[in-house]
């Protein structure tokens, strides 16, 4: 984590210089979005099959008794490509997304310092961690929505066709509802992703810190003392420990709010309710069941993709992090 800036320095002919710590952080937030953009993307490619089988069984529960269902019906009606169908935009929303997250969170941490809340020497403990993920999420859910929306309609369309491409739903949307009309379902994505985003941040240290627990040959005190007063001079975790650590992040990330993301997909894929009356919808119709329908094939995908994503972008930080 870079420092703060300092009290800014002046230069002989009295104009304002950008101290040192100011740089770094520069550095450190344009390498989240670099690092974030390509561990995004990576992970996207992995996920996105799943992604749209778990986007046409929200949107059309009656049509699949399940996963499997819809992904023989799919198949039985167009090639494995079509799985892919759409991944144009998600793959620039997925290097937004990510690199959203990684930045806001940074954001999130730099504001806790200056604020004077917590000193830059030390880790940061679990709860302002999940804090500055949930500050992470409320900031990307702006981004993400328009993105999903046009992902979504797209992932409906073509089931079995050939459906709309990108322009052609960009431009119904506009034509339609218009600008506020790409924000449909925000609120859906803002609680999905400021309560998943603490819980996808939080998940992730809270699981690096056990293992950091569980790998130390001193006692429990000790190794805490250690991990506590050098953060930036601690070894990597073992690979595996790495993708735990990612992997559980993810699982959380979905599972805890995926009711939210239920009914963001129906609201943008044919829904005319507000969120609070199509979720009342879904639960008189389908129940508990309705509201996590297609939340195991999300969970499993995001194991592995969420797992990618953070080990890409901790290596990437390790290998080319410019600075101390």
């Amino acid at each position: 984590m870079a420092a703060a800036a300092t009290k800014p320095e002046f230069s002989s002919d009295n104009s304002p210089a950008i101290s040192v710590k100011g740089k770094e952080a520069i550095i450190d937030a344009m390498e989240d979005i670099v690092f974030g953009s390509i561990a995004g993307i990576a992970g996207k490619y992995i996920e996105y099959p799943f992604d749209t089988i778990k986007v046409r069984l929200q949107s059309r529960p009656d049509a699949y008794t399940g996963p499997l269902d819809c992904l023989r019906q799919s198949l039985r009606t167009a090639p494995l490509l079509s799985l892919y169908r759409g991944i144009s935009a998600p793959l620039l929303g997925a290097a937004l997304e990510t690199s959203s997250l990684f930045f806001w969170e940074r954001v999130g941490r730099e504001t806790l310092f200056w604020g004077g809340f917590y000193e830059r020497e030390k880790v940061l403990p679990l709860g302002a961690l999940w804090c500055t993920g949930a500050i992470s999420g409320a900031f990307t859910s702006l981004v993400l929505t328009p993105v999903e929306l046009v992902k979504c309609r797209i992932q409906v369309d073509g089931e079995g066709r050939r459906g709309k491409g990108i322009r052609d739903v960009v431009r119904e949307v506009w034509r339609s509802e218009g600008v506020r009309g790409f924000w449909r379902g925000q609120l859906g994505t803002l609680i999905r992703e400021t309560g998943g985003c603490a819980a996808w941040f939080g998940s992730k240290e809270s699981m690096t810190l056990l293992f950091r627990h569980l790998n130390s040959t001193p006692s429990p005190k000790s190794a805490t003392s250690a991990i506590q007063s050098n953060p930036h001079d601690l070894p990597p975790l073992p690979l595996w420990q790495q993708a735990l650590a990612g992997a559980s992040a993810g699982m959380s990330y979905n599972f805890l709010f995926f009711p939210a993301d239920t009914i963001k997909s129906r609201m943008q894929t044919g829904g005319k309710q507000a969120f609070w009356a199509e979720g009342t919808a879904i639960w008189r119709q389908y129940g508990l069941r309705g509201l996590y329908r297609g939340c195991g094939i999300t969970v499993a995908r995001s194991a592995p993709s969420s797992a990618f994503i953070f080990i890409i972008f901790d290596a990437l930080k390790a290998r080319f992090h410019v600075g101390p």
